[in-house]
């Protein structure tokens, strides 16, 4: 009996020891209050970003949104289609790459489908860049079609949840325009991806 309560006591003391040194070493306490200070959304978004990380081993899969596109959904009306969509919900279409289409003609190795749609609210963006310079890097918002390895094609977006929630609360503005945002891009994504256009 004595046995295990030396054990528990010394368990105990290295649980301590490690607790005063992790609060030593990071600072904890002062971390733990900018936390509380942080959107209530921005942790519990952060650890399932990081959940994803843990099961990929792939930190761009945690920062992404997909949609699967149905089979009978051609390339070019993906394209019309969102293309379309935006611009009746006062999205620009400001860019097309059709990468794979570039590689080949380089190369002149057939690739695997993929092409980089990009789409800005220039009223929405200059917002965003006023507010903070930084938002200018998420700037403009891009929609890959991609065929992956067995040719099923796949719509990626950057998960704009941790640009909204991520940090501070936004002021009421600002989290409108980002919300805007993401449900314009999220249902041009979901609504193309299943033809529903």
């Amino acid at each position: 009996m004595n046995f295990l309560k030396n054990i528990l006591s010394l368990i105990g003391l290295t649980l301590i020891i490690a607790i005063i040194v992790l609060f030593t070493k990071y600072d904890l306490s002062t971390k733990l209050n900018q936390v509380s200070k942080l959107d209530p959304q921005a942790l519990p978004l952060y650890m399932d970003m990081f959940d994803v990380v843990l099961k990929t081993g792939n930190s761009a899969e945690g920062m992404i949104r997909k949609a699967k596109v149905d089979d009978d959904v051609s390339n070019e009306d993906l394209v019309e289609a969102l293309n379309g969509m935006a611009i009746e919900r006062g999205m620009k279409p400001v860019g097309d790459l059709p990468l794979s289409d570039e590689v080949e003609a380089r190369t002149g190795e057939k690739q695997r489908y993929i092409r980089v749609l990009s789409y800005c609210s220039p009223q929405i963006a200059i917002k965003m860049v006023e507010f903070s310079k930084a938002y200018g890097a998420f700037l403009p918002c891009r929609i890959v079609i991609m065929e992956d390895e067995k040719g099923t094609r796949w719509l990626y977006t950057m998960s704009l949840d941790l640009m909204i929630s991520g940090g501070a609360t936004l002021p009421k503005d600002m989290l409108a325009y980002g919300l805007q945002v993401k449900k314009t891009i999220y249902d041009m994504m979901d609504l193309a991806a299943k033809g529903e256009f």
